[in-house]
């Protein structure tokens, strides 16, 4: 019953959602991972930046995609955990304390699943990127053979930013990167990182958000 119920959110929520009222433009789309292990990094700027890049993938892969997110935030009341878990099906980490926080993470990707992270660790200002965290690389130096496919998102956070539950239809442009491994760059990873973010970005042209 419950995986019919995600397929059915995925499948009639969420892509009418992306399609009929926000619009969805994807540049780079053949670029994503047909399978895992693979890592997705991107930035974040609303609560909907998870299941726009899910969307993105065919309904027959929404058991291997894992979006990594906060325990605390996300788990913080029954009815959120259990559709966090059960429909979007996060992949929780403990950010304070207690074991291994990656332990989890790096288990999905020796399953061959497809992470999802946002290396700026929370959702920042309206399509503004604020500076990237080290766990993600922390992350891909203890699996250096995984390939990272830098993401970049622009109009969520004027879509639904931070602070607010009502959406504005606006325009989603999703860009996808070429992948790269940490054994391709080792202790350049976050340079590397943030300047293909910053790249994909610019591709876009987009004017300042005022």
């Amino acid at each position: 019953m419950t995986k019919l119920l995600r397929l059915g959110f995925f499948a009639i929520v969420i892509r009418t959602l992306m399609v009929l009222v926000l619009g969805l433009n994807v540049r780079g789309r053949e670029k994503l991972p047909a399978k895992g292990p693979a890592i997705i990094l991107a930035n974040h700027n609303s609560h909907l930046d998870t299941l726009s890049l899910m969307s993105l993938f065919p309904l027959s892969s929404l058991d291997s995609i894992k979006p990594v997110a906060a325990l605390d935030y996300f788990l913080s009341s029954k009815p959120f955990a259990w559709f966090a878990l059960n429909i979007i099906g996060i992949l929780p980490i403990n950010r304070k304390g207690g074991g291994n926080p990656l332990a989890g993470s790096i288990e999905a990707l020796q399953n061959g699943d497809i992470l999802i992270l946002f290396p700026e660790g929370s959702r920042g200002l309206p399509e503004e990127m604020s500076e990237f965290k080290r766990g993600a690389e922390l992350l891909c130096k203890m699996n250096p053979q995984v390939p990272v496919y830098p993401a970049f998102m622009h109009g969520l956070g004027k879509a639904l930013p931070k602070g607010t539950w009502l959406l504005v239809p606006f325009i989603l442009d999703i860009f996808i990167g070429e992948p790269f491994t940490y054994q391709d760059v080792g202790k350049k990873f976050m340079t590397r990182l943030q300047d293909d973010v910053q790249a994909l970005a610019d591709q876009g042209n987009f004017p300042a958000w005022e």
